[in-house]
């Protein structure tokens, strides 16, 4: 059973998140209140971690790694693993965009034309974990996350089906902390807001 925690810090706000385009495969730059939002974000991580340093991985996007830079975290490697939902043919567009074209459509719903269906995200999501855990039973681990994608790393971490991340909320700039106990794995901090 690791012993230590999975701290995932999700981006900040980008020039794309404050208007809800699906951004799964472009490269926003982080907005004015997305930096403060980052700087704070660096506070509360500072609250919630031990003194081990922490293996930390991000995506390699611009918005993860200007965010993990400005909240003080030292990115140890990129991966595309932490890549967020490749949204296919909906990338740039809103919800009520898709919606106009799908009624009802959500990632967590329905086929994502061009993009990666939920079973591969999960996958993808899994083999990161499986990785992950050997690491936890030697330090913390702080991943620096898109949003949809981080949800289903919480939703797979509690042993759920990926379709579950739809409800976890993660807000821009929040910290979330996953663990262990005796009973196996828990969530013990959801959406943390920067402080």
């Amino acid at each position: 059973m690791p012993e230590h925690h999975l701290f995932l810090l999700r981006h900040a706000l980008t020039e794309w998140s404050t208007v809800g385009r699906y951004s799964g495969r472009s490269d926003p730059p982080l907005t004015a209140v997305g930096e403060r939002q980052a700087h704070a974000a660096g506070r509360t991580y500072a609250l919630m971690s031990d003194d081990v340093p922490a293996l930390v991985l991000s995506s390699p996007r611009r918005a993860t790694l200007t965010t993990a830079e400005l909240a003080g975290l030292a990115v140890s490697d990129t991966t595309e693993d932490l890549m967020e939902w490749d949204y296919g043919t909906h990338e740039g567009k809103t919800p009520a965009e898709v919606h106009d074209e799908t009624p009802g459509w959500t990632v967590w719903s329905h086929p994502v034309p061009g993009g990666e269906s939920v079973e591969q995200v999960e996958r993808r999501a899994d083999i990161l974990l499986d990785r992950l855990r050997a690491e936890l039973e030697l330090r913390p681990v702080a991943l620096v996350v898109h949003g949809d994608f981080g949800r289903v790393l919480i939703a797979r971490w509690l042993g759920l089906p990926a379709t579950s991340g739809r409800w976890f909320g993660l807000d821009a700039a929040s910290l979330t902390v996953l663990g262990y106990d005796q009973r196996g794995p828990r969530l013990l901090h959801l959406n943390l807001p920067p402080s």
